[in-house]
């Protein structure tokens, strides 16, 4: 996502923080919250989502769905590498890609149907396939430690008791959660038109979303409460971390001897340079991404909180050259034009997702 140069105040960052709280509360309820008028909370929102440096995106947990998430690492010739990413950003199935500085290597996550189908084999052997690479490294993610609910790099704008105010239930969250939970069986093809709207406006209203789904709105809206009481469906916040003054990403594969995986996936939980950390199979048995404001953070981070852990007995480390997809579908201006109604399907007219 090609982002424009635009400065956060402290209004945007607790209007993004909100967000990252409840992706699809109101705006009037955030401004209640944040004491600014309704009217500037949604002008400032849809002026940073035009401008391509905010989005809220609907992201489902592959594990309750039947899928397996992978973080795949692919060695290009130099001068494949931009055709490789273009192309994997272009896939339904991808996120989080970036070529990394310095080398003709790329990252990226990749969704697959479960082991015990193909595992993903079609596409890695796609990809071992596709002219410019080399080598595809893969490893299966077993289990997110960190960075779940948010980076805390933009999660530190609001008090504790407006954090609060915004947990309160919500009008796509009933009172009892036993309703919400029965609705979350079953995924099937509407399922997944409904998951595919909310990654691409994770505030998409209910209307909006009734007509891809072909559900009546009512529907919609237990089946998103449903959907997010199970753990199934979540929605992320989609910055670039530069806004917040922290330019510099960093990939780090920890090998972590197995006695003291659950501590280390503990502290780095706790960090808050780690944006987002994984348990996976491979030679590293850690996996995180590192925000910093630069190479001299990025140095005491590696030297001060992770030496300090047990039982890492090899760090590698890689920087970002630049991020080609976040967490939701690649998103251009012209698919953001049109503004959707606010969440509950309150009309038209009315206004809320990348991660990671």
């Amino acid at each position: 996502m090609v982002t424009q140069s635009v400065t956060l105040d402290t209004l945007d960052r607790r209007l993004i923080h909100a967000l990252q709280i409840d992706g699809r509360v109101s705006f009037s309820r955030i401004a209640g919250v944040v004491g600014a008028p309704e009217r500037t909370v949604t002008r400032r929102y849809h002026r940073l989502r035009s401008a391509l440096v905010v989005r809220v995106v609907g992201l489902v947990d592959s594990g309750r769905i039947g899928k397996l998430d992978w973080f795949v690492r692919i060695d290009c010739a130099p001068d494949a590498v931009d055709a490789v990413t273009a192309a994997l950003v272009q896939r339904g199935d991808t996120s989080w890609i970036a070529p990394l500085a310095g080398g003709t290597r790329l990252t990226c996550m990749v969704r697959t149907p479960v082991a015990g189908s193909d595992g993903g084999r079609p596409l890695f052997d796609h990809l071992l396939r596709t002219p410019g690479v080399r080598d595809v490294e893969a490893s299966c993610v077993l289990r997110p430690v960190a960075g779940v609910g948010g980076w805390a790099g933009r999660t530190a704008a609001l008090e504790a008791s407006e954090r609060t105010a915004l947990l309160d239930p919500a009008p796509e969250q009933p009172d009892d959660p036993a309703p919400a939970r029965a609705e979350a069986g079953g995924w099937g093809e509407a399922d997944e038109r409904l998951a595919g709207a909310l990654a691409l406006d994770g505030r998409a209203d209910i209307a909006q979303l009734a007509a891809v789904t072909g559900w009546s709105a009512a529907t919609v809206r237990r089946r998103i409460a449903g959907l997010r009481a199970a753990g199934v469906l979540h929605f992320e916040v989609d910055v670039d971390p530069s806004h917040f003054g922290f330019p510099l990403e960093a990939l780090l594969w920890l090998e972590v001897a197995p006695a003291a995986l659950a501590e280390v996936a503990q502290a780095l939980s706790r960090h808050t340079a780690v944006a987002f950390a994984a348990v996976t199979t491979g030679r590293a048995s850690l996996f995180a991404m590192v925000q910093c404001r630069d190479t001299g953070a990025l140095y005491d981070y590696l030297a001060g909180d992770l030496a300090a852990l047990p039982g890492i007995g090899r760090v590698e480390s890689a920087l970002i050259q630049r991020r080609a997809k976040r967490a939701g579908p690649l998103l251009l201006p012209a698919a953001i034009a049109q503004r959707p109604g606010e969440r509950g399907g309150r009309g038209p007219g009315r206004t809320h997702r990348p991660q990671h």
